[in-house]
């Protein structure tokens, strides 16, 4: 019988955790930690995270400050509102809702973030540290994963682990902390050949690759545990993961739904690298 990893309940559990230290350092410091959110446009997909978001802020005590901006703005006026926050000394951390208007290079944005203040860990000086071993802003995501599978007693270390997808948010952050972990790691993509083949391999396995139902029954070991990123809509307009979760989880040991798995752990990670940021601030002071 396979067990269900609920990033839901795991992570209401730390958001409590969050919110009773954010009320000790408000009492410490005199104010809470704060996160500045950049929306662009008006993406119903990105809408929707900002506003998880902005509740996961008010559940674990963190103020939240919301910038949104027609999907006709510049590059130049973003980067300046950007830059106004990086100077900022009453936000923490700040984060800008991707994707972006085409005209605008979100590398360009991420890059101008200032990393004591990049609690996305998308910045180059972040995925560097990330790369090098160094104390960093994990990217939410892979960070998420870990907690999950630490909270749920998954062994990782010496198992072998396949990452499906290679993106720069997810897919390789998610194999470099794999690797920290002590995992042996394979990363798949477009280009592996016979991709199933590597996927049966796993004893963990990550599907990253935003394709609906991608993963099927055949492609998983017996008795693997499978971390679903993926947040697609099937033909019949329904939520559901890469992973082909009604016919793959009796072959799983455990297996994340979606929604309720990644999803929640990937804000609440982002509200623990919002605090993170506030204390090393101060700590510098």
């Amino acid at each position: 019988m396979y067990e269900i990893i609920d990033g839901k309940s795991l992570s209401m559990r730390l958001r409590a955790e969050v919110a009773a230290h954010t009320a000790e350092l408000e009492e410490k410091y005199g104010r809470r930690p704060c996160l500045a959110v950049i929306l662009v446009g008006n993406n119903p997909a990105s809408q929707t995270y900002v506003r998880n978001k902005e509740r996961a802020c008010e559940a674990c005590g963190i103020k939240s400050l919301m910038y949104s901006f027609n999907e006709d703005i510049s590059e130049e006026q973003l980067i300046k509102t950007v830059n106004a926050l990086n100077a900022d000394e009453g936000v923490d951390g700040i984060l800008c809702q991707l994707p972006l208007p085409c005209h605008i290079s979100e590398e360009k944005i991420t890059d101008t973030i200032a990393p004591e203040k990049d609690v996305d860990g998308f910045s180059p000086v972040s995925l560097g540290n990330l790369l090098s071993g160094k104390d960093s802003f994990l990217p939410c995501t892979p960070a998420g994963i870990i907690e999950m599978l630490h909270a749920y007693s998954i062994p990782v270390s010496g198992k072998h682990c396949v990452v499906v997808g290679r993106s720069n948010i997810v897919g390789k952050p998610a194999a470099l902390l794999m690797l920290r972990e002590n995992a042996t790691v394979t990363v798949c993509h477009s280009h592996t050949k016979d991709l199933a083949e590597e996927t049966r391999r796993a004893d963990i396995l990550i599907a990253a690759v935003g394709r609906p139902k991608f993963i099927t029954a055949d492609m998983i070991k017996e008795g693997a545990a499978v971390i679903d990123v993926g947040i697609n809509r099937s033909e019949d307009g329904k939520l559901c993961g890469d992973v082909d979760f009604e016919n793959a989880a009796p072959k799983c040991s455990a297996i994340t739904p979606v929604p309720g798995g990644v999803g929640p752990m990937t804000v609440t990670i982002l509200m623990k690298n919002t605090v993170k940021a506030f204390e090393k601030r101060f700590a510098e002071k």
